[in-house]
């Protein structure tokens, strides 16, 4: 197979992370004989420094025209610390998702048995959950019209959505729920908000053409609590976007890190790649950060196009690297692996994935080279 990439790397570890996955994607188009073709742009803060547009043009027209997206990460404190900035980083996610179309994210949340102690919640409570969350992310508060009055003491944002926008989404979690254990959740604030009760009408007319998945209700802030109490209740979960964002960052405490999470965005005709972790930017150029996020969300990017296999031998290498402990301090507080050591462990992992005797247990411990 043959696959043009967007890659924007964007800001803080962004540019560090996308290398490591971009690094696996290497590893499989030698090994299964693909060929990934990846062409980088700007987005972000770095693009606003040099262009002074957070998505230039010639970024989403490159977007437009490639078979998928690889983006890193996005935020610079010079812009967040800053209330009366009227051009911000996020504006280019925000644009890019809506030009794109990309109104589905999809993060799977699933903690790996070698790092359950790397949570800071009770084995007993997050051994064994694996569901996924799906977030609607064109339209809510964040698409909504925004006010702001001249003396700058009232503000709006104005949360909006229409039945089409809920029903293609709901369509989505429900049959990935027919591929799980058929059970879906969908969360909303019915009590308080209209577009809540909008969201429950439309899901459970939607429902009737699934009468094989299970679907109940939760309010977003008893969610938020479940999700910490017992998420081994959960199959999929199905929210609106602000209510996404917030619930789907909380999970990555199961995980142990927020490194772990990966994601990818969907519409009709385009799919966006990405780890849900932010910027980082204290940790830029320090070697420092998780790549495992953004290596699994190539991972995803291969499923995308049908390659199970690939995608499979992809989580494999970071399981692998997970068992042999090669992970960043974020992990593991006295690790000696950097960003750059565990990307070329997970990338000579898949290498070298029909005879794992190649690996010197002993070498890859002491942080010397993991391969004989």
């Amino acid at each position: 197979m043959n696959l043009k990439i967007a890659v924007l790397p964007g800001d803080g570890i962004g540019p560090e992370v996308i290398l490591q996955a971009k690094k696996a994607l290497h590893a499989i188009g030698e090994v299964y004989n693909h060929e990934f073709v990846f062409e980088e742009a700007l987005m972000g803060a770095i693009a606003i420094d040099k262009t002074g547009n957070p998505l230039p043009e010639q970024t989403l027209n490159l977007c437009l025209n490639t078979d998928a997206v690889l983006f890193g990460a996005i935020g610079d404190p010079k812009y967040d610390n800053n209330p009366d900035a009227k051009v911000r980083p996020e504006q280019g996610l925000l644009k890019l998702r809506k030009e794109l179309g990309l109104f589905a994210n999809i993060r799977p949340i699933k903690p790996y048995k070698a790092l359950i102690e790397a949570s800071p919640l009770k084995r007993e409570i997050i051994e064994g959950a694996d569901f996924t969350i799906f977030r609607e992310l064109t339209g809510g508060a964040y698409f909504g019209a925004k006010t702001l009055n001249e003396e700058g003491t009232h503000a709006s944002d104005l949360c909006e959505y229409s039945e089409e926008e809920i029903t293609r989404i709901a369509h989505l979690a429900f049959k990935s729920a027919q591929n799980r254990r058929k059970k879906l959740t969908m969360v909303d604030k019915a009590n308080v908000l209209e577009t809540s009760r909008l969201w429950r009408k439309v899901v459970k007319k939607v429902s009737e053409n699934y009468p094989d998945v299970a679907l109940d209700f939760l309010f977003v802030d008893n969610a938020a609590m479940q999700i910490i109490l017992n998420p081994k209740q959960f199959d999929v979960i199905l929210t609106e976007n602000l209510f996404g964002d917030i619930l789907s960052d909380e999970a990555s405490v199961i995980t142990g890190s927020i490194g772990l999470l990966a994601s990818a965005s969907l519409g009709e005709k385009n799919a966006l790649f990405e780890p849900i972790h932010g910027s980082y930017p204290q940790a830029k150029g320090k070697n420092i950060a998780n790549p495992i996020a953004s290596i699994l969300s190539a991972a995803m990017l291969l499923e995308h196009f049908g390659l199970y296999k690939e995608a499979n031998v992809v989580y494999q290498a970071v399981e692998k690297a997970i068992e042999y402990k090669v992970v960043t301090v974020d992990l593991k507080p006295d690790s000696k692996f950097g960003t750059n050591e565990v990307g070329e462990f997970i990338s000579n992992v898949i290498f070298s994935k029909d005879d794992l005797l190649y690996f010197n247990n002993d070498n890859v411990h002491i942080g010397q080279s993991t391969i004989v």
